[in-house]
């Protein structure tokens, strides 16, 4: 036979077979198939899982944003109780932990 028969042949039946095509690879036995991207995942109780992941997220920001308060809040009056040309120890490590603690905080934002 020749090669172009055999590629005409080839595609005469394979053709039906890939317009039955669904566009999903089988699963395996005993493997449940992916489900598609644009489909929003319900958990147990019915809610979206992402509206949970992104009410979860926004609870952690807020409560990371007023730890961030607090501590600039205590660095403000660590200051005003120190003299004019003291700077104290414990205030250097508050400013430290507010740099990482904002740094925590825009890297979570920009996720």
């Amino acid at each position: 036979m020749s090669p172009t028969r055999r590629t005409a042949l080839h595609f005469a039946l394979v053709a039906p077979l890939l317009a039955q095509d669904t566009g999903q690879t089988p699963a395996r036995p005993g493997q449940h198939p992916l489900p598609e991207p644009d489909e929003d995942t319900r958990l147990p109780n019915g809610k979206s899982q992402k509206d949970a992941i992104s009410k979860q997220a926004h609870e952690e920001a807020l409560k990371d944003v007023e730890s961030l308060i607090h501590l600039a809040e205590d660095l403000r009056d660590e200051l005003k109780h120190a003299g004019e040309y003291v700077m104290s120890v414990s205030s250097l490590k508050k400013t430290e932990e507010i740099e990482k603690l904002a740094r925590h905080i825009r890297g979570k934002l920009k996720a």
